[in-house]
């Protein structure tokens, strides 16, 4: 891989061990600016300010407190908050494999790529392992003070850990009211499946980019080189009320893009 390994660990069940090192999966592209002062565009700096005494606070003069009620804090040391932190390892511990589909999308948190840390051969029997069992496994381990719960799966053939959110992370979905409204008929049923068949397609991640980033890029150039720049805001498109009518519409579009 031509990516840097941002962690090693070892992968452990039962008496196995397999040394990996992993790899972000992906990475943050946003447009990042440096704030400037106005009138000298000198970078300026955040600080902590005593609301009181606009004062700046020291950060070693900084405490942390939880608020449980009106007025009412908890105070703590930074010491308590660095005991409560889990124990540094390096084991990736196995806990249970299961069915892929015992995890739906809305635990996922965020893809590591696996790669083989020294003994390949371990590494490529993981691999096949995964691959023949038709498994995945549910994992347990700590990077840099911090738990994680993931999914060890494989895929295109390498291994990787999908981290998970926790349980009190995921809102249940009977939290929601169920939606009400006049059922379709059958017209706007018919319309609404010819719709669907019409936009069936692969999914083309090629196809799908940051536009607002994009806009924010051309801007910069532009403006580097001194282009005079008007900026267009995009135009929203009003939500149809008449459900038919919006339908007839789209169902022609597609027709006439065909």
């Amino acid at each position: 891989m031509s990516a840097q390994a941002i962690w090693k660990g070892v992968i452990r069940f039962g008496e196995v061990s397999v040394p990996v090192k992993l790899y972000s999966a992906v990475e943050d592209r946003s447009v990042h600016f440096r704030l400037l002062h106005a009138r000298d565009r000198l970078p300026v700096k955040q600080a902590m300010i005593n609301p009181e005494t606009d004062e700046i606070v020291p950060y070693d003069e900084i405490h942390r407190a939880y608020p449980i009620g009106e007025g009412t804090l908890v105070m703590f040391e930074q010491e308590e908050l660095d005991a409560l932190e889990p124990e540094a390892g390096r084991d990736i511990e196995i806990l249970r494999f299961m069915p892929p589909e015992a995890i739906d999308h809305r635990w996922y948190d965020r893809p590591y790529y696996l790669g083989p840390d020294g003994s390949e051969s371990a590494y490529f029997a993981l691999a096949e392992a995964l691959e023949h069992s038709g498994r995945e496994g549910l994992a347990r381990w700590v990077m840099r003070k911090k738990s994680y719960v993931a999914a060890l799966r494989l895929h295109r053939g390498v291994p990787i850990l999908m981290s998970l959110r926790h349980e009190e992370e995921v809102i249940p979905i009977d939290s929601l009211e169920p939606p009400k409204g006049k059922p379709l008929d059958a017209r706007e049923l018919d319309m609404a499946r010819q719709l669907i068949g019409m936009l069936e397609a692969e999914f083309d991640p090629g196809q799908y980019h940051d536009e607002y980033r994009a806009r924010v890029l051309e801007l910069i150039e532009a403006k580097r080189q001194g282009k005079s720049v008007k900026v267009v805001p995009l135009r929203r498109r009003e939500p149809s009320e008449d459900l038919s009518r919006a339908l007839e519409a789209s169902l022609k579009k597609e027709r006439k893009r065909a």
